[in-house]
């Protein structure tokens, strides 16, 4: 049985406080300004002069493929303080530089099911991106298989886990909120816009999303992944999905477009979730003589080892934002101890650690008994605020030894969050369809991110160069001669397959050895 709090969690507050101020800068803002610099050099584009910073032995890999890029993909951004939020003098620049373009916003998310009919064709087209389930070269051809037998074994369970939540996941009602609520705040500050959603794994699917933008006559996109930090295994996938549309569609090779490819760095971001934070530690679920003590426990999403490995920023870029969080906290007077850990690791393969449920334990050992948890990379509710971290890493918690516990609401439609983005989205229009600053541009206020501004094709040609080839969605099986039904009809027919053949490899006695014996007794006319 299902502890009661899952039935009403704390994510359902409403957090909307802000307060002003901003969090202690990290250590060290990486920058790739003289690998960047030294190709400008032999493309003939100029950049504006700044502060040269030394580069992290830890970005050494991923500078290296900034130098082997065919071309400049990244804009120099302003260094100003994290504290200047962005001002009505640089909306003014963005509106003006836009004059009379039809400007269109693409916020790209995962998706997830609407009902529990949709859980297993919903988890097979993320299984069947190979960026979600990476297979050798050779082995690639058995990706749909692999992604069939995968969702057909995990359906089940997640069934479970979005029956607990009401029977589906929020994520798309949710994210059409955002886009409505991003398109008001744009037009408070003068720019009008059109707002689509884009999901991955399920419906409205990215396809549709762009079969508006060319409906609508988009002609300048700013394409903002829903993902505070970047990684090939979300913003990646997405991007070359993108990628492919536009560049397949003449209809699409005219709209100029920029990406926002990470923004955790964003002063409203920052401060938005520092202040539902301080709410929660403030909301009665911790003993106020004992405020001091609540362990503030940020759980990420976790991501292969192996991605880290290959240049994938996203653990850097994690890290930099829980000391964003923190610093914020501390000018706030609150210095509590804090962890860093990931959650929701799938298959055999080595993910990012600390893991969420392996921490806990550890810090119940260790005698904490308060504990606020924080989905830090999550900005909607859904599956993995509401069942992972809500129903079992609260129920671990409570097995483990903690007393008392808390959850920080995901940011949803917070005000604070929504107007930072239409501010990110402002800032970002001058540099539409160019990959030089504008002439009259302002320098951007945000401070860098380690994966700045850039186009699609270089963002993909510095971080997914192999460019894998992607599947079409699938839906749910239906009767007829449809192309749903010829789709799962091939699945079928491939799954036997493999099968057949592993059966006869490993027995001797497959379908092939059933063949000869029932010829050897004439039981089967033999071939011709």
């Amino acid at each position: 049985m299902r502890p009661a709090p899952c039935a009403s969690t704390t994510a359902s507050r409403a957090a909307e406080a802000s307060t002003s101020g901003r969090g202690a800068a990290p250590q060290q803002n990486h920058r790739w300004l003289a690998a960047l610099r030294q190709q400008n050099s032999s493309s003939g584009r100029r950049w504006q002069s700044g502060q040269q910073q030394q580069l992290s032995s830890a970005l050494s890999q991923r500078g290296q493929r900034l130098q082997a890029a065919t071309s400049p993909p990244f804009f120099e951004r302003g260094s100003s303080s994290l504290d200047e939020a962005a001002g009505g003098a640089q909306l003014t620049a963005a509106s003006g530089a836009v004059g009379q373009e039809r400007i269109g916003v693409l916020l790209l998310n995962l998706g997830g099911p609407d009902s529990l009919d949709d859980v297993q064709p919903f988890l097979y087209n993320l299984f069947a991106d190979p960026d979600i389930i990476r297979l050798p070269a050779p082995a690639q051809f058995l990706q749909p298989v692999i992604a069939q037998l995968v969702s057909t074994l995990r359906a089940p369970k997640s069934r479970e886990g979005y029956e607990a939540i009401g029977g589906g996941s929020p994520l798309r009602r949710i994210t059409e909120e955002q886009a409505a609520a991003l398109r008001a705040s744009l037009q408070s500050k003068g720019i009008s816009a059109h707002t689509y959603v884009a999901m991955r794994y399920w419906f409205p699917f990215t396809e549709e999303a762009i079969s508006a933008v060319k409906r609508d006559g988009i002609t300048q996109l700013v394409v903002l992944p829903l993902y505070p930090q970047f990684s090939v295994s979300t913003s990646g996938s997405s991007l070359r999905l993108l990628e492919r549309l536009l560049k397949q569609d003449p209809m699409l090779t005219g709209v100029k477009h920029v990406v926002i490819p990470s923004w955790y760095q964003r002063p409203g971001y920052v401060r938005a979730m520092a202040d539902l934070i301080v709410a929660e530690l403030r909301s009665g679920a911790f003993p106020a003589e004992e405020l001091d003590d609540v362990e503030i426990f940020f759980s990420a999403h976790g991501v292969p080892v192996s991605y880290i490995d290959e240049g994938d920023p996203y653990k850097e870029e994690m890290e930099e934002c829980v000391q964003l969080v923190m610093g914020e906290l501390k000018r706030r007077g609150i210095a509590n101890s804090h962890t860093l850990a990931y959650q929701s690791r799938v298959g055999p393969v080595e993910w990012l650690k600390p893991y969420t449920d392996d921490s806990i334990r550890d810090l119940a050992r260790g005698g904490v008994r308060s504990l606020l948890a924080v989905p830090i990379s999550f900005v909607s509710e859904h599956i993995e605020t509401l069942e992972e971290i809500d129903c079992e890493y609260r129920e671990l918690a409570e097995e483990s030894g903690i007393q008392h516990w808390g959850r920080v609401p995901a940011l949803n439609t917070n005000p604070t969050f929504i107007d930072d983005l239409a501010d990110a989205v402002a800032e970002a229009l001058p540099y539409v369809g160019s990959l030089q600053r504008p002439a009259g541009a302002l320098p951007l206020s945000a401070g860098d991110s380690l994966v700045p501004l850039g186009e699609v094709d270089a963002l993909l040609e510095t971080y997914d160069r192999d460019r894998k080839a992607l599947p079409t969605p699938v839906l749910m099986w239906r009767w007829g001669w449809t192309k749903s039904a010829e789709t799962w009809n091939g699945r079928i027919a491939m799954l036997a397959l493999v099968l057949i053949l592993l059966l006869e490899a490993t027995t001797g006695r497959g379908v092939l050895t059933l063949t000869r014996m029932l010829e050897m007794h004439h039981l089967m006319p033999p071939p011709s």
